[in-house]
Formats: C-alpha cells, structure tokens, sequence
C-alpha cells in the first residue's frame, strides 16, 4: 500500500483537479481490491481527508463514484462502508466479462509495441516468482497489473473503460475464496494463463489473446463456483 507521505506528495504535485481526483480515485479503489479496505470496514472522510492532506470536497466525489461502482456504500448513521462480494450476485458480470474479453482481440486491436512486450515479459516471470513463494497479496496485485495489460491490447476506450469497472467489481472475490481452495494450484493456473498470453501477445495475436483470456475467466469462476457450493454443503 502506497504510504501516507507518498500520496500526499503525489496529490501536491498533480497537474491540477482532475489528475488529484484520479489519484485519490485510484488509490481508494486499488486500497478496497486489496482488502487492505477489508468488507465491512467504515471509511471515515475526517481520517482519510487528513490523510491525504486534502479538503473532504474532492474526496466526497471519489466516495459517490466509488459508491456508483458498487465497491462502497452508505449507511444511514453508519458512514460510508466497503461492499462485501457475492459469487452469485457477480454471475451476470462474469459472463459479461468473458465477452468483452473476448471482444480485445477483435475491436480496434492494436499491435504491441516494445513497452508493452516487455511489460508482459515482466509479468510473466513475476508469475514464475509467485510460483516459486506464493503470496495471496502478490497474486492480488499481479492479477490487477496484468489485467491492466491487457487491456492495452485495445484501443477501444469505451470497451476498457467498462472492462474496468467490471474487473474491480468482480477481482476482490479470489481473495474471499482462496482460502478454500488449493492456493498453489490456482497460482499454477494463473502463470499458464500469463505465459500463453504472454506468447500469443508477443506473435502479435491479439485475436488469440482475448481467446485464451476468455477461456481462462469461464474455466476460473466455473472453479469458484464448485468450491462455493462444497463450502456451503
């Protein structure tokens, strides 16, 4: 988690309104889909306001958007609270987002440039790390950054923009029901599923990236699914 002195200094050397808000936004957002905002937490605007050394007015914009994408929600005489997540309540966005996974691949796909080969030469060997020592908050933080990855295979912004939102809705969910299932092997999975996007992005096969992609969200929440009825039997 970034630290308090660190965002500060970000939000103070921002290039105006927008770009504090999608700080504030962002890191919010990134804090909740790491549980380092656990389900059920109360979010204080005095604590948080005095944490980034901003007035609540900004901060108020980023709750309300927060709060639109189903990640926080307000309670008459509570506060503002993080969401808990539901596998059967998510089943209608996972099926949409293995679609418009799909979907990469074939609107406005866009060649890989050398950055975002690298990139994905980067992730891929943090996926062999994680093998080798894994770490439920190293598996969260690679499954965020490679999801941003490959949306830089499109150039389709509406598409992304509504990929992003649905990912966050749905990504806190492995960490809610990892500790039911074989951790080692859903990271194994996982790496597969880097290294041969990995490969089809470095033949440039966008079309077969968004295939594999595809494949591997149905095969995942399939797994979800059957250890969510053996936990509740």
């Amino acid at each position: 988690m970034t630290s308090s002195d660190e965002l500060a200094a970000r939000l103070e050397n921002a290039n105006g309104a927008q770009e504090r808000f999608e700080i504030l936004y962002g890191t919010l957002r990134e804090r909740i889909s790491m549980s380092d905002y656990p389900p059920g937490m109360r979010l204080s605007e005095e604590a948080l306001a005095a944490e980034f050394g901003i007035s609540r007015s900004p901060l108020r914009k980023a709750l309300k958007i927060l709060e639109a994408d189903g990640l926080l929600q307000s309670v008459q005489g509570v506060g503002t609270i993080v969401t808990d997540v539901d596998l059967e309540g998510l089943t209608q966005v996972y099926q949409l987002r293995m679609e418009l996974n799909e979907l990469v691949g074939r609107l406005s796909p866009k060649h890989p440039d050398e950055a975002t080969l690298a990139l994905f030469e980067e992730l891929r060997k943090r996926a062999e790390e994680l093998q080798a020592a894994p770490d439920m908050k190293v598996f969260a933080r690679l499954n965020i950054d490679f999801f941003h990855a490959f949306m830089r295979l499109t150039d389709n912004q509406p598409l992304v923009e509504v990929s992003e939102r649905l990912f966050y809705q749905t990504c806190r969910i492995w960490l809610k029901m990892i500790p039911m299932m074989d951790f080692a092997e859903e990271v194994a999975i996982f790496a597969g599923e880097i290294n041969a996007i990995t490969d089809a992005v470095r033949l440039g096969d966008t079309e077969a990236a968004g295939h594999i992609r595809r494949a591997h969200l149905s095969m995942g929440f399939t797994r979800l699914k059957s250890h969510a009825r053996q936990y509740t039997l």
